[in-house]
C-alpha cells in the first residue's frame, strides 16, 4: 500500500510558528505533529512508499524524516501552486497505483486501518455543527452516497476526518484528471470531494468508518487541546523527571535534555530539549526546543524554538527566535 500526505499549505492559522517551519513540524506533547501522525499509523515501514507533498519550507520535512525515520521509503513532491487537494494528488501521480491511503497531517485520530480491501473507505466522526465541515451523506446499506463541503442545510452530521482509502489509485487519478480538465475550481482550489463524488457516480463502493477520536491541529487553541489529550493518554513522563527544587504537577512532558530550576511545571505543560527554565510557573503550555524562560508565569501558551522570555506573566503565542521581556517578577 502507498501513503500520500498532502501538506503544502502555509498553515496561516498557526502563525507566527509557521513563518519559520511547516505546520507538521510544530511540537505537541514532546514530538512534532508529523511524528505523532506517522506513529499513529502503526508500522510505517509496511507502506511500499510514502509520498510527502510539500510546499513552503518543505526541505525541513525532508530533513526531519531523514533524521527520525531513516528507513522510510519516502518520495517528495513540491506543490508550488496551492491549487487544492486534487491538484496536490495529481502532482504525485507518478507511480501511484494500487491500494492507496491519503491522509492530512493536521489531525489527531484513532482511525483503524485494518481490514482494507476492495471497497473504498472514508473515516468519519459525528459532529454537533455539521456546517463547519466536509460531510459524508449515506445512502442504502450505509454506503457513501456523496460528499458535500460545509453545507448550510446539512442532511448529515458525519464529518470527514481527513483519511481516505482507495483500492486502486488509478481510478481516483482518472477522475482528478477529468476534474482538472473541466476547471471549476472553488476559490482557486480543486477539492478532493469533487473527484470522489465522480468515483461514486461511476459506481465505486465506499463505506464510512467511524472514529472515536478526532482533533484538529490547525490553530493554537487546537494544538493546546491536543497537547492536553496526549499528556492524558500516554505521553506524561512527569514521574521520571522529578528534580530537586522543581514541582511537577502531572500530566506533563519534560525532555530529559531540559534544565529546570526553582520552578513549577504543569499540569499540561510540555518542555522541549535544550530548554532552560528558571524561577517560573508554566502551565497548560508548549515550550519548544532551546528556549530560555526566566522569572515568568505563563499558561495557555505556545512558545517557539530558541525563544527568550523574561519577567512575563500571562498567555503568549510567540514564534521561533522571538524575545519577550516584561515587568513581571519571579515566582
Amino acid at each position: 500500500m502507498k501513503l500520500v500526505l498532502p501538506m503544502a499549505g502555509y498553515g496561516t492559522r498557526l502563525r507566527p510558528h509557521t513563518w519559520s517551519k511547516p505546520k507538521p513540524l510544530v511540537s505537541v506533547a514532546g514530538k512534532a505533529v508529523l511524528a505523532h501522525f506517522l506513529d499513529s499509523l502503526g508500522s510505517i515501514s509496511d507502506f511500499d512508499e510514502v509520498v510527502f507533498i510539500v510546499g513552503y519550507l518543505g526541505e525541513q520535512v525532508e530533513t526531519f524524516i531523514a533524521q527520525h525515520y531513516p528507513g522510510l521509503n519516502a518520495r517528495y513532491v513540491v506543490q508550488e501552486e496551492l491549487a487544492g487537494q486534487s491538484h496536490a494528488i495529481w502532482l504525485a501521480r507518478e507511480g501511484l497505483k494500487g491500494p492507496t491511503l491519503i491522509g492530512f497531517v493536521d489531525t489527531l485520530t484513532d482511525a483503524d486501518f485494518s481490514g482494507l480491501g476492495a471497497e473504498g473507505v472514508i473515516w468519519t466522526k459525528e459532529v454537533e455543527d455539521p456546517r463547519r465541515f466536509g460531510l459524508v451523506e449515506l445512502g442504502e446499506r450505509g454506503l457513501v452516497q456523496r460528499l458535500i463541503e460545509k453545507p448550510q442545510d446539512p442532511q448529515s452530521n458525519l464529518a470527514v476526518v481527513g483519511f481516505y482509502y482507495f483500492p486502486r489509485a488509478e481510478q481516483l487519478l482518472a477522475k482528478i484528471e477529468q476534474q482538472l480538465a473541466e476547471g471549476g475550481a472553488l476559490k482557486g482550489e480543486f477539492y478532493l470531494a469533487d473527484a470522489i463524488n465522480r468515483l461514486l457516480e461511476a459506481g465505486l463502493r465506499i463505506r464510512a468508518q467511524p472514529v472515536e477520536l478526532w482533533q484538529d491541529l490547525g490553530t493554537p487553541s487546537a494544538v493546546l487541546e491536543a497537547n492536553r489529550y496526549l499528556l492524558n493518554h500516554g505521553h506524561d513522563n512527569s514521574k521520571e523527571m522529578r528534580r530537586e527544587g522543581v514541582r511537577i504537577e502531572p500530566p506533563a512532558y519534560i525532555d530529559p535534555a531540559a534544565e529546570i530550576r526553582q520552578s513549577v511545571i504543569g499540569p499540561f505543560a510540555s518542555i522541549g530539549p535544550g530548554c532552560v527554565i528558571e524561577r517560573c510557573e508554566i502551565r497548560d503550555s508548549i515550550v519548544e526546543a532551546d528556549t530560555h524562560i526566566t522569572d515568568s508565569m505563563v499558561s495557555g501558551s505556545l512558545i517557539g524554538r530558541a525563544a527568550r522570555v523574561e519577567g512575563v506573566s500571562g498567555s503568549l503565542n510567540i514564534g521561533d527566535s522571538s524575545e519577550v521581556r516584561g515587568p513581571a517578577g519571579g515566582v
